[in-house]
C-alpha cells in the first residue's frame, strides 16, 4: 500500500505595524499561525510546517539586544506548550521554528519537532549562521547548533530539518540522509535577488543527491522598518526525483498543502542506488578544516 502523507507548508507576512514593539508582534504572529495550523488540519494536513521565526519579523535584519524577549525555552516556553496542545488537538506533526533561549544570554536558531500525540520529539539548532549584508546577521543573536543532524521519527515519517541558510551546506543534508531522513524540512527567509534563482535549484538538488523528499518553507512580503529586501514565498514541495510537487504564491499569505508518497522513496533507491555506491573511505577532505 502506498505511504501517502499530506503536507502543509505555512508561509504568512508580519501582522503588525513596521516597528511594533517585539512582544505585540510576537503575539499577533502566533495568533495567526494558530488560525493556519488549524486551517490546514482542517484540510486533512498530517504534517505542517511553518517558517523561519515564525514569532515575528525576522528580527535579524538589526542588531538589537530588545530581541532577545521574543526567545524561548524548548520545550517548556510558552510556544512550545501551546504547539503541543494544538498537535494534540489536530492530531497533526508541527515543526515550529523559533528562536530558543538555552540560558541568559544564550540563544539558538532553532526548531522544534512536535509529534501527532502532543509530545515535542525535540529539536534542531541551525548549525551554519549567516552574518552578511544586507541584514542577515544572525551571529549576533544565535551561537551555532551544537545538537548535530537529528531525524525524528513521528507517526507519519522519518522527518529531518536544515533551517534556511543549512541549505548552502551538502554535508548535514546528507548526514540526515543517512540518518533515515524521509522528509527534510527547509524553513527559510530568503530575499529576492540572487539568492532566488538558487531556491528552486539548490533544494531539489539536494531532493536528487540524497533520495528524499524536501520542504522549503519561505516567508513573503516586505518587513519594516528595515527593508532589506522581499520575502518571496514561492514554498514548495519537492520530490526525491527533483520535482516540484506543489509552489505557494510569491508575494502574499498563502497554505501550501500537498500528498506525497513515502514509497517512491523505496522505488527511487532501487533504481538508482546511490547508498551502495558510497566511497565514504575517499571523503575525508570534506571535513578537513
Amino acid at each position: 500500500m502506498p505511504r501517502i502523507v499530506r503536507v502543509a507548508l505555512v508561509q504568512v507576512a508580519l501582522t503588525e505595524r513596521p516597528g511594533a514593539p517585539p512582544a505585540k508582534s510576537k503575539k499577533s504572529m502566533i495568533d495567526k499561525h494558530v488560525e493556519q495550523i488549524a486551517l490546514a488540519a482542517h484540510q486533512g494536513a498530517q504534517i505542517i510546517c511553518l517558517q523561519e521565526l515564525f514569532h515575528g519579523p525576522y528580527f535579524c535584519a538589526e542588531q538589537d539586544v530588545r530581541w532577545h524577549e521574543v526567545a524561548e525555552p524548548i520545550p517548556d516556553g510558552i510556544i512550545t506548550q501551546l504547539m503541543c496542545e494544538l498537535a494534540r488537538r489536530h492530531h497533526v506533526v508541527l515543526i515550529v521554528p523559533m528562536a530558543e533561549l538555552d540560558s541568559p544570554g544564550v540563544l539558538y536558531n532553532s526548531a522544534a519537532v512536535i509529534d501527532a500525540d502532543g509530545a515535542c520529539l525535540g529539536k534542531y539548532r541551525k548549525v551554519h549562521i549567516p552574518h552578511a549584508p544586507p541584514g542577515f546577521w544572525e551571529k549576533f543573536y544565535f551561537r551555532p547548533g551544537n545538537l548535530g543532524y537529528p531525524v525524528f521519527e513521528t507517526r507519519f515519517g522519518k522527518v529531518g530539518v536544515y533551517l534556511c541558510y543549512d541549505r548552502h551546506f551538502p554535508e548535514g543534508a546528507r548526514a540526515l540522509a543517512l540518518g533515515g531522513a524521509e522528509i527534510v524540512f527547509n524553513p527559510s527567509a530568503g530575499i529576492a535577488g540572487p539568492g532566488e534563482a538558487f531556491w528552486k535549484i539548490e533544494l531539489p538538488a539536494l531532493a536528487i543527491m540524497n533520495q528524499y523528499f524536501v520542504a522549503g518553507v519561505n516567508r513573503p512580503g516586505w518587513e519594516g522598518p528595515w527593508k532589506i529586501g522581499q520575502f518571496f514565498g514561492t514554498s514548495y514541495l519537492c520530490s526525491p526525483r527533483g520535482k516540484i510537487l506543489v509552489e505557494g504564491k510569491r508575494a502574499e499569505d498563502d497554505l501550501v498543502i500537498g500528498d506525497i508518497d513515502l514509497d517512491e522513496i523505496r522505488e527511487f533507491r532501487q533504481a538508482l542506488p546511490l547508498s551502495r555506491d558510497r566511497r565514504p573511505d575517499t571523503y575525508g577532505p570534506v571535513t578537513s578544516p
